[in-house]
């Protein structure tokens, strides 16, 4: 299946809910099968190897991030200091994001601590909230009403989101795409603020958790913010922080950006079996050693959503194993460039806008 439906001014969601029904028959044994033969061939055993190191060097690399902050003081080159701290931000949420599927231990327990003390304390998100969100997304991929990754927001994913727009929420949809990675930007910022509201919303989690994540999210923001005012001038400071948060949201969200955006979507309504909701809704980066280190195994997003627990170092062995098993069944297996893949998420952000530039009153 082809993703041109994104060029072609017609409603994806409408679009894919008729032409990815899966065969008759086939609902319910095409993942199972696929499962066993991942079983088999050990691909989601716990590589408590690779994790240590990877945990241990990456903590050292952010402990030697700080260390030269110190050492330099107050000056402008800081700002060097900001954009490799923002590098290593995000390489620790890969980690914590890695703890969430529970792919680096065995024990929910460890897991849970390891993503609370990187996600939590050391660049002061919150896990839980994360968490929640982050499952939804993952059991309804590109689901419209289902997806938090695809709600209304700042933008627009779908042509019944940019209708019912007005105003400056209209006109900033009707830029998206130009937009895009100016507001990446902020991506950051949004996500502190996301996380400190869901402390106060998430009335269904115990006391004691709220209570010891608020803890490690204070800790982190006293912390942060009395290193760059007690070493920094209060300019420097301000600029750090902008830079530094800045940069962290934008590779944050190019990193996440291509694994769905422009990929098929579904009407809520619409049904369709585990196996193909996860592949035809994902899109896979080409690249070795250096893509899968940039962008955390995230571009191996098919193999991730249909095995979220594999560690991270097995998805790529599993690649070519879920590539042909899609191939036999006729299901489609996006796979691109990193430059082609960030094209089809802005033509498809520029598609979706298309009613809004039909209004002349958003002229402005």
């Amino acid at each position: 299946m082809s993703t041109d439906f994104i060029n072609r001014g017609t409603d994806p969601t409408a679009q894919h809910a008729e032409t990815t029904k899966p065969p008759p028959g086939t609902r319910g044994s095409d993942y199972a099968a696929l499962s066993r033969e991942v079983k088999q061939r050990g691909l989601l055993k716990r590589r408590r190897g690779y994790y240590s190191v990877k945990v241990g060097a990456n903590l050292l690399l952010l402990a030697a991030g700080w260390t030269a902050f110190a050492l330099i003081g107050p000056s402008w080159w800081q700002l060097l200091t900001a954009a490799f701290l923002a590098v290593m931000f995000t390489q620790t949420g890969f980690i914590g994001h890695d703890a969430g599927h529970h792919q680096i231990a065995s024990s929910k327990r460890v897991n849970t601590l390891l993503g609370r003390l990187h996600v939590d304390l050391l660049i002061g998100l919150s896990y839980g909230w994360w968490i929640a969100k982050h499952n939804r997304h993952h059991s309804h991929p590109n689901h419209v009403g289902r997806d938090p990754d695809i709600a209304e927001g700042a933008i627009a994913f779908t042509e019944d989101h940019a209708r019912v727009r007005s105003g400056a929420y209209a006109w900033l949809a009707r830029h998206q795409a130009r937009l895009f990675f100016p507001m990446l930007l902020l991506e950051g910022f949004a996500l502190h603020v996301a996380g400190v509201q869901a402390l106060f919303d998430r009335t269904g989690t115990p006391r004691k958790t709220r209570l010891a994540e608020a803890g490690l999210l204070a800790a982190h923001v006293g912390g942060y913010l009395a290193a760059l005012f007690l070493v920094l001038s209060p300019l420097q400071a301000v600029v750090f922080l902008l830079v530094h948060q800045g940069l962290f949201g934008l590779y944050m969200g190019c990193s996440f950006a291509p694994n769905h955006k422009g990929m098929p979507m579904f009407a809520k309504d619409d049904k369709i079996d585990f196996l193909r909701r996860q592949v035809l809704t994902s899109r896979n980066i080409r690249g070795r050693l250096f893509t899968d280190f940039a962008l955390g195994g995230l571009n191996y997003q098919i193999e991730h959503h249909l095995f979220p627990s594999m560690p991270r170092p097995s998805l790529r062995h599993a690649q070519e194993l879920v590539r042909t098993y899609c191939a036999r069944h006729g299901i489609a297996y996006h796979e691109t460039g990193l430059l082609d893949s960030y094209g089809q998420v802005l033509r498809h952000l520029h598609d979706v806008a298309g009613p809004l530039r039909l209004r002349p009153e958003l002229e402005y």
